[in-house]
């Protein structure tokens, strides 16, 4: 199979054009009240949403330019990444953005020209005339959308996408397609023979002063386009910051303002026959743009699963980068509209000493809960040091063992015949790394998490009751977790493994029993 060329950046006049001083690092910070909204009312954003059915592991607001409120529920924190899922279609749209302008590339470009090596023995005439801006809109006409399908079992995705049959006409209808963004970042690592990442590192990430980003790759080396990047809270606000601005940063046209317009613009909407009451209600029926969405209230934002929002309101000089892990991505995003947006006034407001102490403290005290701290049962003596083997099961888990050491307990997973040991703390979490996959939407895809380092863990244990272990890892540079739950009797292990991701809410239950 052929791999991605990624050729040496050139110094030159192209990518002087989009150098520029070192940038900052960080960005400007302010009071709530200087900027024109209440502490009070953002401290009614922190404390609806840790009532809510929503999950927060972090967020960043800007008005006018600076950070007037951050916060991360431990054990996330601000020098942490943090998986973007379908947020990460925005920064290839970027990437296009790009290449048009260096004249790479045109929005009108048939997307089979680019890979002639790989385009089926019989063209029909709608891949034909597919074109690059049909996959920026969502609007390629394959249905169903074929990722699903595609991606855990070709190892060439440009060459099955484009074999996948076209239902309707492109760019008359919307269907929401990753391989389409996918597609799209394969184009312009084609033209430009680097990765996604290496292109965008000059023109967007160093200017905005972003560092460590990674991205995952395809099995053929390309970055994935559709999902895959991982940046921190504070650099998705500054990307959410240019667009705002229009492109510019530190007052130099870093992204034509016109590819910011056209971007974030309504090119297609989702499906017009929608009742209007419903339309109202739904921030996922305000039309699409290029890999960006539209929002009620003139908003615009990036959009990753599970809750990864960068929203942008033009209207309000606004920014809200928000990590979660949420089951309702349009109740998260209510919460934005019920408390902040109302609360934006066009000038400032007298200081609140009062209400800013309370909003500083709540953001310095953030937590997730932690499993609580119990005292160890004769139990966890009993099996401590043994491996227990598990029935056959769809999650490919074949032996635990557990060994406790004072407020430690080192869990020992072994699944697809590999093992892997988790450091685990009693009622507190304990931190580390793995190699283990952790729960993802797209976990079945070839050569996932291709590119990025060992995953950064923080693990903990209680006891429920005298025979009941119950574990708990979370993945902190993801919006995910995993719970087991372990019953003995004695040094048995006796009832059924309860394991679920909270991802997905699924459970699965299997037996056990001692090996040694």
């Amino acid at each position: 199979m052929r791999k991605l060329a990624i050729l040496p950046v050139l110094a030159g006049i192209l990518f002087q054009v989009y150098s520029c001083a070192p940038a900052k690092k960080e960005l400007p910070a302010s009071t709530p009240e200087e900027e024109g909204i209440s502490s009070e009312a953002i401290l009614q954003f922190v404390n609806a949403a840790e009532n809510s059915r929503n999950e927060l592991h972090s967020f960043v607001l800007l008005r006018h330019g600076k950070v007037i409120a951050e916060g991360w529920w431990n054990p996330y924190r601000p020098d942490l990444k943090h998986t973007l899922y379908s947020t990460s279609k925005s920064f290839t749209s970027t990437a296009v953005g790009f290449a048009v302008h260096e004249k790479r590339i045109s929005l009108s470009d048939r997307v089979i020209s680019f890979f002639p090596e790989f385009v089926p023995d019989t063209v029909s005439p709608w891949l034909k005339e597919l074109t690059i801006e049909n996959l920026l809109t969502m609007s390629v006409g394959q249905d169903p959308e074929p990722t699903a399908a595609i991606v855990g079992k070709d190892s060439n995705w440009v060459k099955a996408f484009l074999a996948a049959p076209i239902a309707v006409q492109p760019g008359t209808r919307f269907l929401y397609n990753s391989l389409a963004t996918y597609m799209a970042g394969a184009i312009v690592q084609k033209v430009t023979g680097q990765t996604l990442l290496a292109y965008l590192t000059p023109r967007l990430f160093e200017p905005l002063g972003i560092e460590g980003a990674d991205w995952e790759t395809d099995p053929m080396g390309y970055n994935t386009g559709g999902w895959g990047l991982r940046l921190k809270t504070e650099d998705m606000a500054k990307f959410g910051l240019l667009y705002l601005q229009k492109g510019k940063w530190n007052g130099k046209q870093i992204l034509p303002a016109g590819w910011v317009e056209e971007a974030t613009k309504a090119h297609i909407m989702q499906y017009p026959e929608t009742p209007q009451a419903q339309k109202d209600s739904s921030d996922w029926l305000q039309g699409y743009g290029y890999q960006f969405w539209r929002c009620r209230h003139h908003a615009f934002r990036a959009d990753g699963a599970y809750g990864q929002f960068i929203i942008m309101m033009p209207e309000q000089d606004a920014v809200l980068a928000i990590t979660a892990e949420t089951p309702d991505m349009q109740d998260e995003i209510n919460l934005v509209w019920k408390y902040l947006l109302p609360a934006f006034q066009p000038q400032k407001l007298p200081e609140n000493p009062s209400a800013l102490k309370r909003l500083r403290e709540k953001l310095a005290s953030l937590a997730l809960p932690v499993p609580e701290k119990k005292a160890l049962p004769e139990t966890a003596n009993a099996v401590s040091g043994r491996r227990y083997q598990l029935e056959t099961n769809e999650r490919n888990l074949e032996e635990v063992a557990f060994r406790f050491a004072d407020t430690i307990c080192y869990f020992t997973l072994k699944a697809g015949g590999k093992e892997y040991e988790f450091p685990l703390r009693n009622g507190h979490w304990e931190y580390g790394e793995t190699s283990k996959p952790g729960p993802n939407l797209l976990l079945g895809a070839l050569g996932h998490f291709a590119g990025l380092p060992p995953a950064r863990i923080a693990g903990a244990f209680t006891w429920p009751d005298n025979k009941t272990l119950e574990v708990t890892v979370r993945y902190i540079e993801s919006p995910h977790r995993e719970i087991y739950q372990f019953v003995f009797d004695g040094s048995t292990l006796s009832g059924n493994l309860r394991f679920s991701h909270m991802f997905d809410r699924v459970k699965w239950e299997f037996k056990g029993k001692s090996s040694k």
